[in-house]
Parts: C-alpha cells; sequence; structure tokens
C-alpha cells in the first residue's frame, strides 16, 4: 500500500513537472542528464528516455548545466541561445550535506519575446504604482525623506541618525535652526520614518495664517459658527491630522491665547470646533520648529513655559550653512541640476573662482539663500559654466578686495587675472574675443596669459 502511495504521488509530480511553464532539467555532479521534462524535450525534438544518461552538452547547446554542477555557484537570469532565440536561464545547483549532489535549471521564458512582454507588463505596473503613490503623497501631505537632506558634513550626518532614533516613537519633537536651514524637511522625514507614516502629516504655517484665522484654522468650525462661516463648517487642522502627525512651524509665532488652547488640546487630547458643545476625541504627534529663542521668550511672558515643555520633548538643532560650509558644493550641484533640469538651460558647471565666493559668503539666508543664488547665476549666465560675473552683485561686491591683508601690487595682479580669466570663460576660450572683451591689443593678452598661467 505505501509503494503504490509513493508509486501515485511520484506519477502525480511528474505530471506538473512535465505540463509546468518552464523547461526542466537535472544533471548530476558530472554533467549527466538525470531528469528532462516533457515541454522541454518536445521543444529540443528528443526522446525523454533517450537523453536520460547523456551528457548535457551533447543534449541542449550553449548550457552551462554541467559548469554549475560541478562549480555549486548559481546563475539566475542569464541569456543562453538555444535554436535561433536567447532564452532566460536559470541554474541552481543542489546540495546535500554541503556537497553538491546535482543541479536543476529551468528556462523562465522560452524566447526573448515573452521577456520583453513580461518586462513591459512590469513597467506598466510600476507606472500605475507611481501615480498612486503621487497621489497618496499629495493627500497625505509628506513630500521629503532623509535622502531629500543634501548633504555629508559631520553636523549633517549626525542629525540623520539622530531622526532615524526617534523617529519610531510618539515623542514630541522641537526642530530649531535659523531661517532657510531646511527645518521642514526635518520634520516630513520624521513623519515618514515613523509609524504614522501612513496616516496624514498636516501643516500649519503659525506665522503666516493671520491670528483671527488662526483657531478656526486649527480648531475647525460647525455650520453657523459665525458671520461668514461656510455652509457645512469646515475641518480643523487638528481634525485633519488625527492619528497622524502635525507639524505647527514656526510656532514662536503663535499668539498667547493660541497657545493656552493649543496645550488644552494635547494634554486632553479633545478638540472643540468653533460654535460646537461636543467633543472629539483625537490623537497627534506634535513636531514643531522655531528659529526664535524660546526660552527668552517664556521669561519675557512671549511663550508658555507649560507649552514650552509640552512641545520640547526631544530637540533637533539644525546647523546654520556657515557651519557646514564642506556641504556648499554638493548642495550645490544639485541645485544647478535641479534648475537647468526645469529650465532647460545648458549650464552644468561652476568655476573655482565663483566657488571660493560661495565658501567665503556667511550665508544669513542658509541653504534657501543658496538655491536662490544659483538660480539666479543659471538665468544670468549665457555660457556652460557659472562665472563671479553670473552671481548676485551682493556677493561680488563683498569679496572683491581684502585691503589690508596685502600689496596694491598684489590686489591689482589679482584683479587682472580674475579679469581676463573670467573672459575667456565667458568667450568659451577664445583669446581673440576675450582681448575684444577687455579692449586691449590681442599681444598684450598673449604676453598676460602667459603671465598668469592661464594657457594651461
Amino acid at each position: 500500500m505505501l509503494q503504490e502511495d509513493f508509486n501515485v504521488k511520484n506519477e502525480i509530480l511528474e505530471a506538473i513537472i512535465d505540463n509546468a511553464f518552464e523547461w526542466v532539467v537535472v544533471v548530476d555532479p558530472q554533467g549527466i542528464v538525470r531528469f528532462m521534462n516533457k515541454t522541454y524535450c518536445e521543444f529540443l525534438a528528443v526522446d525523454a528516455r533517450e537523453v536520460i544518461g547523456m551528457h548535457v552538452t551533447d543534449v541542449i547547446e550553449n548550457t552551462r548545466m554541467h559548469i554549475v554542477a560541478k562549480s555549486g555557484k548559481e546563475e539566475i537570469a542569464d541569456l543562453q541561445f538555444i535554436k535561433g532565440n536567447y532564452m532566460i536561464a536559470n541554474r541552481i545547483p543542489i546540495l546535500h550535506d554541503e556537497k553538491v549532489v546535482a543541479a536543476l535549471g529551468t528556462v523562465i521564458f522560452r524566447d526573448t519575446e515573452q521577456w520583453k512582454k513580461m518586462n513591459s507588463h512590469v513597467k506598466s505596473l510600476f507606472s500605475e504604482l507611481e501615480f498612486y503613490r503621487k497621489e497618496w503623497t499629495a493627500d497625505n501631505g509628506a513630500k521629503y525623506s532623509l535622502n531629500d537632506i543634501i548633504g555629508s558634513s559631520v553636523a549633517i550626518l549626525d542629525l540623520k541618525e539622530r531622526v532615524k532614533k526617534i523617529s519610531s516613537g510618539d515623542i514630541s519633537v522641537l526642530i530649531r535652526g535659523e531661517s532657510g536651514t531646511g527645518k521642514e524637511l526635518f520634520a516630513h522625514s520624521i513623519h515618514q520614518l515613523s509609524e504614522r507614516s501612513g496616516a496624514p502629516f498636516v501643516k500649519v504655517n503659525c506665522a503666516a495664517i493671520p491670528d483671527t484665522l488662526l483657531e478656526s484654522e486649527l480648531f475647525g468650525y460647525v455650520e453657523g459658527a459665525f458671520t461668514g462661516a461656510k455652509k457645512g463648517g469646515k475641518v480643523g487642522k487638528l481634525q485633519l491630522a488625527n492619528e497622524g502627525t502635525l507639524f505647527l512651524d514656526e510656532i514662536g509665532d503663535m499668539p498667547i491665547q493660541m497657545q493656552a488652547k493649543l496645550l488644552r488640546v494635547l494634554q486632553e487630547k479633545e478638540i472643540e470646533p468653533i460654535g460646537s458643545n461636543r467633543q472629539e476625541q483625537i490623537n497627534v504627534r506634535v513636531i514643531a520648529a522655531t528659529n526664535r529663542p524660546l526660552e527668552k521668550m517664556v521669561q519675557e511672558k512671549l511663550f508658555r513655559e507649560d507649552l514650552f515643555y509640552r512641545i520640547n520633548g526631544f530637540q533637533l538643532n539644525v546647523p546654520p550653512l556657515r557651519e557646514r560650509k564642506d556641504d556648499i558644493l554638493t548642495l550645490t550641484n544639485s541645485f544647478l541640476t535641479k534648475v537647468t533640469r526645469r529650465t532647460g538651460k545648458r549650464v552644468n558647471h561652476i568655476n573655482q573662482d565663483a566657488m571660493d565666493l560661495l565658501y567665503h559668503h556667511n550665508w544669513p539666508g542658509n541653504i534657501r539663500e543658496l538655491e536662490n543664488v544659483i538660480e539666479a547665476a543659471v538665468h544670468l549666465t549665457y555660457v556652460e559654466s557659472i562665472g563671479v560675473h553670473s552671481l548676485p552683485e551682493y556677493l561680488t561686491e563683498k569679496n572683491l578686495l581684502r585691503v589690508g591683508k596685502q600689496s596694491l601690487k598684489k590686489l591689482l595682479e589679482q584683479t587682472e587675472r580674475k579679469a581676463i580669466k573670467e573672459a575667456l570663460d565667458q568667450n568659451q576660450g577664445n583669446k581673440l574675443l576675450a582681448a575684444k572683451t577687455l579692449g586691449i591689443g590681442k599681444s598684450s593678452f598673449y604676453e598676460k596669459i602667459r603671465k598668469f598661467q592661464l594657457d594651461e
């Protein structure tokens, strides 16, 4: 009875393999064929009983089955030319007690046309998936991740590691830093890495909304709550952020009376829309950001101390650009790529003199200022390289001369060298046109090029 069950199961297994979509072959460590399914035999026009015991190279052209059976190294998705077509083959060693006892070969797609059709289908699915991803991102609100934070300086790498560590919890986060440092990108990143990433990320700019409207923006209102109220009422940002993250940007600019109402919401985890008598339970994680000195504001009674401690569960300090100048080149190249892609202008480089000015600038507007400078420079340049002449005047005026550090002769030589180099850059290296641009003779121009070693 046991032998009969075994035979039935064996027949079922052979039937499944014989009629499988894949072509299947099994060889022993010497490359001798021990099994080949029916569909593979039909394609090769061989008898299944005859191939058993033959060397695989005598049965399948361009095969590598015997090599895999000997080396024990698998080969996945390899192109193999058989009977005028390229097939996509997998070759997998079979181990027993850490020794190769056989090798299994399969052909997933019987020709490359089938593979191309499959590839097109996969691309279509990915395209559809990307459409829904963008739609979800638009509804969700969080657009950025840690990958969007550009920089490899020690300060930024350390900050990214801290973000990874605190994102998974529900602790409130206070992000501090000067205007333009990228505080919002860190808020988005925390949400994306948190357990709430599938829920909404809602931003409220406390400085941009008038005091009289901030309460209705945060809490919403019911129909008829006040004159001019929308029919049907309005859902507040706190309700929209339920189960997700509420990002309070520029929280230092929130009016003192609103601070008390916000504190109650964070403590009680419930809100009452304007004009309503009904409490609504909410569950939000709060991330706040500010460039204001909140401790000083607490002392001056401009910011509630209890709210400060409520939002200051964990603090992130984003450094200003002047303290992470190692990132200026990386940021500049990123902004250059972004702007040229959008504008279609063929500008792919920034010369060393221009970069020197960027490094010496103090960047009070931080990364936002740098991005604006690069965008302006792309629009102002008519060659493929951004030079000093393309940078905003306020940058060049501050850095033209460093009087007191060098002699007048040295300063004049530096200025002359810089002017000649800029003329060459503007005229794509054409020396005659560059000399004409500067209004000097050809021989004098060539002499100066040799003097300043600009012909190398």
